[in-house]
């Protein structure tokens, strides 16, 4: 194990001065954490994961074997990047979000290796757009997201799925192109319906209003 330790900065203020910062952070010999990128105190970067310049990621994050977090990517706290993830830059990805092995956030709406004269594209030559995945939402395992999408709050993303557009907070999407088949709660599990436009969830007992193909929660919001 090899550990990094810096300043106690905090992350957000790392990020605003463009502050080279790692405060306490576990970090694998093999992996490779560029010296411009902040990582947040109790975070793990596994073996062969590459965290790129800029890039900021929260505190006790997760960063499995191979996964990559690309130029200028923010990652809030308690997040968890299963082995060989891509995240491509500029993403953002809020707290408590989960994102699958093998999971590939892109960043290019229409990619070519060459332009219209043939010769090789530069990163000058398009404009990356970021997907961005909201507070406690999940994407499973080898699910695509294409370049912009974003998907809401505790909402999941189904295995293998394709995502092409936004995805509504507490959705549930699966399928290739993806689309809603329930609605799920903050503890991950499908909604059961409780008559009219009431939802709760088996787990917590937590209930939900849907209202125009929407769902919040009937209540006080749960952070």
């Amino acid at each position: 194990m090899g550990t990094v330790e810096g300043g106690s900065a905090a992350v957000s203020a790392a990020a605003g001065n463009g502050t080279a910062a790692v405060a306490a952070a576990r970090v694998e010999p093999t992996a490779d954490v560029d010296a411009r990128a902040v990582l947040g105190a109790g975070t793990t970067v596994w073996h062969l994961a590459q965290v790129r310049e800029h890039a900021v990621v929260g505190a006790e994050c997760v960063i499995g074997r191979g996964a990559y977090v690309g130029p200028g990517v923010r990652i809030g706290d308690r997040v968890k990047l299963q082995n060989h993830a891509l995240v491509y830059e500029p993403a953002v990805l809020e707290d408590g979000v989960f994102v699958g092995p093998a999971v590939v956030l892109t960043n290019d709406r229409y990619p070519r290796s060459v332009d219209v004269d043939g010769r090789l594209k530069r990163g000058e030559d398009w404009h990356a757009h970021g997907v961005t995945l909201r507070h406690g939402c999940s994407i499973g395992g080898r699910a695509v997201l294409v370049a912009g999408v974003t998907v809401g709050r505790w909402a999941m993303v189904a295995a293998g799925a394709v995502v092409h557009r936004d995805v509504p907070d507490f959705a549930l999407v699966a399928g290739v192109p993806a689309r809603r088949i329930k609605w799920v709660g903050r503890a991950g599990e499908p909604l059961e319906p409780v008559g009219g436009d009431r939802w709760r969830c088996p787990r917590t007992g937590e209930e939900y209003r849907e209202d125009d193909g929407t769902l919040a929660p009937a209540g006080p919001a749960p952070e």
